[in-house]
């Protein structure tokens, strides 16, 4: 398959007609590349606060209300140009209020056929629990697709070796991600080349780039995209399949043959996914020694 993975910038928005037209062009770009499977970032659906006018855009609170109720009309015009172009879509994540606690970050997947499922981000960072007061979703999932099985972690997520473990069956890790600084950008990249390590897997990274000063939550962004595997038989010997020029906004795309996966699982240099089993009783057993 070919994966085109988002390296994405935020537009101050003055219509509905204008988000159409660029998610279309977006998606129109990547398809007709022949990519079959498309990634956002996360927040990238922050842009729709804007077109409730800079005083909204501008408060964390009602901005996370802006962008939530947004997010059905937004969902319909995901599943059209997926059905439109046949394509998979990992949309950009949003703060969605679901209930009456506190809002969730959930990405939306869709399938070229209509159907659409979601997943949310399990575990908050200090800016969202403290400041931005957004809550762990639902549980994690595993998507079977016609491309293959798969999975998601949102970020932060990305950097929790059980929450990759938790998909160990997944062949893609989708990973969206919004980092302020360089530094976050390469805690969540090592994250995701760590998962591809560990699961023998192909992690797949988007990025939120370039500066908003209309918003509190998203002012900041650093980052590209990113396609990684195992740095083993079948694959690149850094694990590096593609990356983006950093903060240039575009698509970064990888050509992915899920039989590598398949064959680095039962014959690779190193059994890491098959081996990691081993880890418990050793890690269990840790005695102090004193020197």
């Amino acid at each position: 398959m070919k994966i085109a993975t988002a390296a994405y910038n935020l537009d101050w928005l003055d219509s509905w007609a204008q988000y159409e037209d660029k998610l279309d062009h977006w998606v129109r770009d990547a398809a007709g590349q022949g990519a079959e499977l498309l990634v956002f970032p996360e927040y990238g659906a922050m842009e729709l606060s804007t077109l409730d006018g800079p005083e909204v855009a501008g408060d964390l609170e009602r901005s996370i209300h802006a962008v939530s109720n947004r997010m059905e009309e937004a969902q319909a015009l995901h599943q059209r140009l997926a059905q439109a172009h046949n394509v998979y879509i990992m949309g950009a994540s949003a703060p969605i209020v679901d209930g009456p606690g506190r809002p969730v970050n959930r990405a939306a997947f869709y399938a070229p056929d209509g159907r659409a499922d979601h997943q949310d981000k399990q575990i908050m960072t200090r800016f969202e629990r403290e400041a931005w007061d957004i809550a762990p979703g639902g549980p994690l999932k595993l998507f079977d697709t016609a491309l293959g099985k798969i999975g998601v972690l949102i970020c932060y997520d990305s950097e929790f070796p059980l929450l990759g473990r938790a998909l160990q069956e997944a062949d893609l890790i989708l990973v969206p991600s919004c980092t302020e600084a360089l530094s976050g950008y390469w805690r969540v990249r090592i994250g995701a080349m760590s998962r591809a390590l560990e699961n023998q897997c192909v992690t797949v990274m988007a990025s939120l780039v370039g500066n908003n000063d209309w918003s509190e939550a998203v002012d900041m962004n650093t980052g590209t995209g990113g396609i990684f595997g195992p740095p083993d038989k079948g694959f690149p010997p850094t694990g590096v399949l593609a990356e983006g020029t950093l903060n240039q906004p575009g698509w970064t795309y990888a050509e992915v043959d899920t039989s590598a996966i398949a064959e680095v699982r039962a014959d690779g240099h190193v059994l890491n996914r098959t081996h990691w089993e081993e880890q418990s009783p050793r890690v269990n057993s840790v005695t102090i020694s004193p020197l």
